[in-house]
């Protein structure tokens, strides 16, 4: 993927949340956005993200059921995902559903640049 522009699907209902992990990425990419797990689905379905960032508390589906669902698919099994949550004791929960990395809330800026870099098999 070298000099590709990766695409990063931000999942989060927090429109300030969102706003942070843009700014706090670094390198050259397309986002997506959205504030609900059913449209985190269908976008992933129709974009197919590099990398989606994920949060457990949702509107109409949480991360967690989205991330049983991008793991069942064999379009999107593959697809690298960062997983947030408020709540550390849903970190074991995440990453047994398939979570590439969790990250617990509040993060630092440069932690979530180093996850998605991480993930992406990118030097930072």
């Amino acid at each position: 993927m070298a000099g590709a522009i990766a695409t990063v699907l931000i999942c989060d209902d927090e429109p300030a949340l969102r706003e942070l992990i843009r700014v706090s990425l670094h390198g050259a990419y397309e986002f997506v956005e959205c504030d609900d797990g059913e449209a985190c689905l269908a976008l992933a379905r129709e974009r197919r993200p590099d990398v989606v960032v994920l949060d457990v508390m949702m509107p109409l589906r949480n991360g967690l059921d989205v991330l049983a669902d991008l793991r069942q698919d064999d379009e999107l099994m593959d697809t690298k995902v960062i997983v947030l949550t408020a709540q550390p004791t849903t970190r074991d929960e995440a990453v047994r559903a398939g979570a590439d990395v969790v990250m617990v809330k509040p993060f630092a800026p440069d932690d979530i640049n180093a996850a998605v870099e991480e993930v992406l098999g990118r030097q930072t």
